[in-house]
């Protein structure tokens, strides 16, 4: 009896207390260690490693946006890149050409991918599967095509140069000064997107996801939610865009090519489907996994020297194809779902149950 009343303090009694973020002090505390190791992290670590920081923040956020869309929605996308690109060139163009701030341009840039995004979710509408997966392929493809002869605008193969975000003056032109920032958004894209998922519209979307016959029935607006998830999971796909094009301070076409797409869906297979932290789990370990393929044909080469020089994309490409069957097969949920487990073990010592 008395474990079972050690045992019944988690239990929640309110619905207040289930859709809380954080709902024991223990993980206050690790949230709060976290925050502290990722704050003294330009102090400690190596320039590289901040480097690719900034790039899973990026990616993070991306990957949010398609998961919204995917995850829980199950709106099968393969132009994400496109939205990408689009927020990218839409933030780059009023950065560098009207000289607007960054609080003005990468708003800009997302509301841009947003208006992107409802121009392909209306006529998708009755598209699903693998019917929808094409659609947005082909508008990737053709966003690919406007960004390189849309010369005046966009600069074709050329590209564009990005001036720095500046802020009270100051210019953050660097991996480390843009760090904080970079990791402010990204937090402020979790935080909105987790309450989302906890309201009515993100109960809407996982219904459509699970059955959207039964999900109409009840009284779901299929066509409104939907569109409605297109347009936020373009607006996160734009912001990621924008803040890439700063971080990089410069774009290119290739920068969005149809492997982009692929590295997303990667992701949020990877981390889970249907889950935010999912997200941040395939961001970073999708941005890592490159490196460890780069080491890799470096060491195959020094074994091999026929392999010399012969790394490129199509390694990548292969690894994510291979990770995702992978992850298919053996585990759906992904690496937030062993996460998930892993916690319950913890939880639950020296149960088994």
């Amino acid at each position: 009896m008395k474990v079972l009343a050690i045992r019944s303090k988690t239990f929640r009694e309110s619905y207040k207390e289930d859709i809380r973020l954080f709902q024991t002090i223990w993980i206050k505390v690790w949230m709060g260690l976290f925050i502290v190791f990722l704050s003294l992290l330009p102090f400690l670590g190596d320039p590289y490693v901040v480097y690719l920081v900034n790039i899973s923040s990026v990616a993070a956020i991306s990957a949010l946006g398609l998961n919204i869309l995917t995850g829980f929605t199950g709106q099968i996308s393969l132009g994400h890149a496109a939205f990408f690109a689009i927020g990218a060139y839409g933030t780059a163009i009023l950065a560098s050409r009207f000289s607007l701030p960054f609080w003005v341009s990468l708003p800009a840039g997302g509301i841009v991918a947003t208006v992107a995004g409802l121009l392909v979710g209306v006529p998708c509408l009755r598209l699903k599967g693998l019917y929808l997966a094409m659609a947005t392929m082909s508008f990737g493809v053709v966003i690919e095509f406007l960004v390189v002869t849309l010369d005046g605008l966009t600069k074709g193969v050329r590209g564009i140069a990005v001036p720095p975000v500046k802020l009270f003056g100051y210019a953050l032109d660097s991996n480390e000064t843009l760090y904080y920032l970079l990791l402010s958004v990204t937090a402020l894209c979790l935080i909105t997107a987790s309450n989302i998922i906890r309201t009515r519209v993100g109960r809407a979307f996982v219904a459509i996801r699970d059955r959207d016959i039964a999900a109409e029935v009840m009284g779901v607006d299929l066509v409104t939610y939907k569109v409605m998830a297109f347009a936020i999971s373009s607006f996160y796909a734009g912001i990621a865009g924008g803040l890439y094009a700063y971080l990089m301070a410069y774009i290119h076409p290739e920068h969005f090519s149809f492997l982009l797409s692929v590295q997303y869906l990667a992701m949020i297979i990877v981390g889970g489907l249907g889950s935010i932290l999912g997200s941040v789990f395939g961001a970073v370990f999708i941005t890592i996994v490159p490196e460890f393929i780069k080491s890799f044909a470096e060491g195959l080469s020094r074994i091999f020297p026929v392999l010399e020089g012969r790394y490129d994309d199509n390694w990548n490409i292969a690894a994510f194809g291979l990770m995702i069957v992978l992850f298919l097969i053996f585990e759906p949920k992904g690496l937030a779902g062993i996460w998930g487990r892993v916690k319950t073990c913890f939880k639950n010592w020296p149960y088994t149950y």
